[in-house]
């Protein structure tokens, strides 16, 4: 298979089919309840599935993209098209809590009763069903490559299931004890879950375009993985990002300033060789120093970053 056909059919792309293929499915069931129940809570479900399916179209075009090898005028790669798919999604759940609260809001006052709640209720717990198989899969493939637009879909598709279990409640308070209201309420509460969902999804990929720098635990398990080499001196002005599954770390080692250059690049390459077993996906830039030197008084240049324990092993 060549190196085309395996961006083409990556886990993350195949997720994001899996997406497409979920709401385009989900999104003809629930047109035909949402007519003939004649429920917030169920019209309120289509509209999130409609925008379900155009995320996930996005997200899909943002994964293939984020998979481009880099080129000439990107040479960091394109991960960073998943972030930007996932702000989209973003923009889509903000847009349809909107429009799920303001419906909701409109309904309080009547006092009809829903039709057919059977068959809401039937396509609800089938759109659950469907849904938690498909949040299985992408859980899966977010473990195997940390996609932060597939992570989005998923807490996108997490509402789903809340949003189908709230208009099963809505239609049997409705049909069971009368409660009219219930579908109106079930709405408005639906419409401030999504809100909240939006306002999480959107930290991480905020994080990624603004390079933030990896969680302090995975800095630390880097460090212990880089400062292996007996010829190290130390480390020092270690920086890391993440751009879609694509992670970036950088940082300058010291060593004895009476190495020659070929000695030096000799221990920096087993040092590269070590981080690329531990950290696969990262791609490292070493800068050597003699031990001593100081690059420079800017103040968020990192000092010595390496282990408690590096000092007591010299």
């Amino acid at each position: 298979m060549t190196e085309e056909q395996r961006r083409a059919f990556s886990p993350v792309v195949r997720a994001a089919l899996a997406s497409v293929a979920m709401a385009v499915s989900l999104l003809v069931i629930k047109a035909y309840a949402a007519w003939a129940t004649d429920s917030v809570a169920m019209l309120a479900s289509l509209a999130d599935t409609a925008l379900d399916l155009l995320a996930s179209l996005v997200t899909l075009y943002g994964v293939r993209l984020a998979a481009t090898p880099a080129d000439h005028d990107h040479r960091f790669g394109h991960g960073k098209a998943e972030a930007l798919a996932a702000l989209f999604q973003v923009m889509l759940i903000t847009a349809s809590a909107a429009g799920i609260g303001w419906r909701a809001v409109v309904a309080l006052g009547g006092s009809a009763a829903t039709q057919k709640g059977e068959l809401g209720i039937g396509v609800s717990v089938a759109a659950i069903l469907a849904t938690l198989v498909l949040l299985a899969y992408q859980r899966r493939v977010i473990r195997q490559t940390g996609s932060v637009a597939i992570r989005a879909d998923n807490v996108h598709y997490q509402s789903d299931v809340l949003l189908n279990g709230s208009v099963i409640a809505a239609l049997l308070l409705d049909q069971q004890f009368g409660l009219h209201g219930a579908d109106a309420l079930f709405g408005i509460a639906i419409a401030l879950w999504l809100a909240f969902g939006a306002f999480r999804a959107s930290s991480e990929a905020i994080d990624q375009l603004m390079d933030k720098e990896w969680p302090e635990e995975e800095r630390k398990r880097f460090l212990d993985a880089a400062a292996c080499h007996p010829e190290l001196r130390g480390i020092h002005d270690f920086r890391t990002r993440r751009s879609g599954a694509h992670d970036f770390a950088q940082f300058h080692m010291y060593v004895a300033p009476e190495m020659t250059v070929a000695e030096a690049h000799k221990v920096m390459e087993t040092v590269e060789n070590e981080l690329r077993i531990a950290f696969p996906k990262a791609e490292v830039l070493i800068h050597l120093d003699p031990d001593g030197h100081i690059d420079t008084d800017n103040p968020l240049i990192e000092a010595d970053v390496t282990p408690h324990w590096f000092g007591k092993r010299l």
